[in-house]
């Protein structure tokens, strides 16, 4: 029994002992293959940096306001008896564009007209019976009441039937029509939209930090969603004096010709106002960047021993447009730098530069 005790223990001795021994010249095959094992190298895509000029802008949203816009109603009773415009016309100033039925004030108005001359008359005839003594004051000073009360009457229904009838009080187009013939209006009831789109407006907020690069008469690049490949140009005309306290933003107003009748107000756009063009600038593209929790990052290529390698640099990126990036510091004119292919690297990664247009922008958007 101890014998075949001893057989079975020697037994599991050498299966364990074989096991470890293999585990341990694997881990010293697999040590010596990666000692030996050569350098990886990773392709990249890179280019050469190179100083150029850049306009910085402040970018900013808003929405087109017309030159002068209103909703035009009645401000009395009444029922309409013309309508002198049709909906999307051109109207000049001061035009006709609705009246209400007045027969009523007209006729007063006629009537009050046709006792006008006899109380002029008899005015100035007691005037000159007065230098003669003829009358006391007191009936000259009625016969005077009564004249000036009789013109004050006709203007008072003059102005009431003025005000029974819609003008345009500017130029412009009117929209779509509220009313229709015959209608009776109650005051303050729409009748139509009329705007003045000879020139537009875009009234936007920038930060009080940008208040400085800001000025009257700087220029403005607007685009709006309607029209992607148009841009409008315009100028500043108006500054809010005071800055927002709860905000911090200040209103800035500006003046876009709208010679081609493009713009409409309510458009939502975007404005760039255009500073002061900067001299040897590095622009590079966003997708070089790598940006993470502790700052951005680009990797530079640089050769030693003949042998390319990639140095990861921290840089300080500046304005951003479309997919260019202004870069303020961390890298020179003449680095060449990582486009495409950073995922894999780290410091001094041995790289190898290919040629790869997969991110240069297309002419045209693919269609799904």
């Amino acid at each position: 029994m101890k014998k075949w005790m001893a057989v079975m223990l020697l037994i599991a001795f050498v299966l364990f002992g074989s096991v470890i021994g293999f585990n341990m010249f694997k881990q010293k095959k697999i040590a010596e293959f990666m000692a030996n094992r050569p350098e990886p190298e990773f392709p990249v895509t890179a280019m050469v940096t190179k100083a150029q000029d850049w306009v910085p802008t402040i970018e900013a949203i808003g929405f087109i306001e017309p030159n002068q816009g209103v909703t035009l109603s009645s401000e009395l009773a009444g029922t309409i008896d013309n309508i002198s415009f049709e909906s999307g016309v051109s109207v000049k100033a001061d035009q006709l564009l609705l009246s209400l039925d007045s027969s009523v004030e007209k006729a007063n108005l006629q009537s009050s007209q046709a006792r006008l001359p006899a109380a002029r008359a008899k005015f100035e005839r007691y005037q000159n019976l007065y230098q003669k003594n003829s009358i006391s004051r007191d009936q000259l000073d009625d016969a005077e009441a009564s004249y000036r009360s009789l013109e004050a009457d006709i203007e008072s229904l003059k102005g009431t039937i003025a005000r029974r009838e819609v003008r345009a009080p500017f130029g412009g187009a009117v929209g779509l029509r509220n009313v229709f013939l015959g209608q009776y209006l109650e005051p303050g009831t729409e009748i139509v939209r009329l705007e003045d789109t000879s020139v537009m407006r875009l009234r936007f907020t920038v930060p009080q930090t940008d208040i400085s690069k800001i000025s009257l008469g700087q220029t403005i690049k607007i685009n709006v969603d309607a029209y992607p490949n148009t841009q409008f140009d315009g100028r500043i005309t108006a500054i809010e004096p005071a800055v927002n306290y709860q905000s911090g933003l200040i209103q800035v107003q500006a003046a876009i010709p709208n010679n081609d009748g493009q713009l409409r107000s309510g458009m939502f756009a975007r404005a760039s106002i255009i500073l002061p063009t900067v001299k040897d600038q590095i622009v590079i593209p966003q997708s070089a960047i790598s940006f993470t929790l502790y700052g951005e990052n680009v990797y530079v290529i640089h050769e030693a021993d003949g042998v390319k390698r990639a140095k990861q640099v921290v840089v300080k990126a500046g304005e951003r447009r479309g997919n260019d990036v202004h870069v303020l510091s961390g890298i020179k004119s003449g680095d060449e730098i990582v486009l495409s292919g950073q995922v894999r690297l780290s410091n001094d990664t041995k790289v190898r530069v290919v040629d790869n247009d997969a991110l240069a922008v297309p002419a045209q958007t693919p269609m799904l």
